[in-house]
Order: structure tokens, then C-alpha cells, then sequence
């Protein structure tokens, strides 16, 4: 049973491989806005996958964020979610990230619980149609 107050945290260090530039959202070598909404969503995921019925998951399907501070090469960045709603199948999610300087984003996050298998039968149909 999910209850409201759950958190969940994850982190990762900035490497070339999380760079705006490298994943086309800008051209600079900062942590990039598409890496940090991921950890948002990875945090948010798995913070309440152990307490879904087997063969269930999550897929997000909103996130409203703001990225207020760049972060070089080289720091860590940890992102934080804790579970605010919980409406059926709905969840809803306050995000945050943190550098070792501080805060860089913040933002809402909203998953549906889904059946994995079915919600990837689902999305194979669509190669079919």
C-alpha cells in the first residue's frame, strides 16, 4: 500500500556523458535539463516500485520543472522525490536536485501505475497497426 511522504533519492556524477551538449539540449558541458529530469524520474520510480503488485510499474507522464543553477564536470548531482498524492493510479511527485552547492532544480512529477506487461503489449501494437 503506497502511503503519501514516501522518498526516494538517487544520484550520479557529471561526466561527458550527461552534458548538455552531448545530449542536444545546449552546447556548453554542464549537467543537462534532459539528465536531470531522468534522475528526478529514477528517484520518483524507485522509490515506490517495492510496494506495487507484482508484474506492476510506474511510467511518468508529467514533469514540470525549473533547472535554476548549471552544474560543471565532475560533481555529483542527487535528485530527491517525495510522494505528495496518491488518486487510484495516480501519483503525484515534488522533486528536487541538489549539487554540492546547493539546489539546481525543482519541480512536479506525476507517474501512473501500470501493468508492465500490458503496457508494453500495448506499445508493440502500435508497430503492428
Amino acid at each position: 500500500m503506497l502511503k503519501i511522504g514516501v522518498i526516494g533519492e538517487v544520484s550520479e556524477m557529471v561526466s561527458s556523458a550527461n552534458t548538455a551538449e552531448t545530449m542536444k539540449s545546449g552546447t556548453l558541458q554542464v549537467y543537462a535539463t534532459p539528465a536531470m529530469v531522468a534522475l528526478m524520474e529514477q528517484a520518483a520510480y524507485t522509490s515506490v516500485q517495492s510496494e506495487l503488485e507484482e508484474g506492476q510499474g510506474t511510467v511518468g507522464t508529467r514533469m514540470e520543472v525549473s533547472h535554476i543553477s548549471a552544474t560543471p564536470l565532475n560533481c555529483t548531482v542527487t535528485a530527491k522525490s517525495r510522494l505528495v498524492s496518491v488518486d487510484r493510479r495516480k501519483l503525484v511527485f515534488e522533486v528536487e536536485a541538489f549539487d554540492e552547492e546547493g539546489k539546481i532544480g525543482e519541480g512536479v512529477h506525476e507517474r501512473f501505475i501500470v501493468d508492465n506487461q500490458g503496457f508494453q503489449e500495448k506499445a508493440e501494437n502500435k508497430r503492428k497497426g
